[in-house]
């Protein structure tokens, strides 16, 4: 499903809404929520939502588990880590028990990083369908989201829940979710605002089916429900007049 939203503002209330939604909901069918963040820009103001009234008053905060999509392999200092951002956007303004709260660190060695954020992810689920409640994501005008990038051999992985990455341009190893767990979750939301990822947004909605170059269409949750929330400026290729505009 899609929806279209005026601007970052109002589509950042209604992912932090939804958010607060899903919380509410996991809590009272199973005890627990758990989501899985999304790095970048685009998410900050969603964070921002969630640490302040009434948002912040309105969530189960002791009984959510948080989770990353992605992380860049820097110190959890470093002002590129998407931990980073959501803590001091969000996480550090909220009652969230610090050890239901995981972050991927692996500056040192991804590859192990990798290996102990599955195990993390296995011993959360302790033997139960490994479904996230929620999970965040972004796009890339590239075509990709987490980390999983074009022509990376991660795109082919069947198994493994979470893979290091290196990522050349950047010089720099990523961990990530892998498309077998992210499509398993209860809910994908992907948040896509500005002009620039207008053609990107179009290819990956309305395109050939080609995720060796569009990875994120590999992102197809079964029998989960897939959200794309856009703000008008990302949504200015496709046909209006098909997907909702709320206000």
């Amino acid at each position: 499903m899609m929806e279209v939203y005026p601007d970052l503002e109002s589509l950042s209330q209604a992912a932090a809404t939804l958010l607060v939604e899903q919380a509410n909901l996991a809590v009272a069918a199973r005890g627990r929520f758990s989501v899985a963040l999304s790095g970048g820009a685009t998410p900050r103001r969603t964070y921002e939502l969630l640490a302040a009234p009434p948002l912040k008053d309105q969530a189960p905060w002791d009984r959510v588990h948080v989770f990353w999509g992605d992380e860049r392999c820097v110190d959890l200092n470093d002002s590129r880590s998407n931990a980073r951002l959501a803590q001091a956007a969000w996480l550090d303004r909220v009652p969230i028990p610090g050890n239901q709260i995981h972050p991927m660190n692996c500056a040192a060695d991804p590859a192990a990083a990798a290996r102990q954020y599955e195990a993390q992810l296995r011993e959360f689920f302790a033997g139960q369908p490994p479904i996230l409640d929620l999970v965040f994501l972004g796009l890339g005008e590239d075509g990709h989201t987490a980390s999983l990038f074009p022509g990376a051999m991660v795109l082919a992985e069947a198994e493994r829940w979470a893979a290091a990455v290196y990522v050349a341009e950047a010089d720099l190893y990523r961990v990530t979710l892998t498309a077998p767990l992210i499509n398993q979750a209860a809910v994908v939301a992907f948040l896509v605002a500005g002009g620039a990822k207008a053609g990107v947004l179009r290819a990956v909605l309305h395109g050939p089916r080609d995720p060796e170059r569009l990875p994120a269409q590999l992102i197809q949750p079964q029998p989960g429900e897939l959200l794309w929330l856009t703000d008008l400026a990302a949504a200015s290729s496709l046909a209006l007049d098909a997907s909702p505009i709320l206000t």
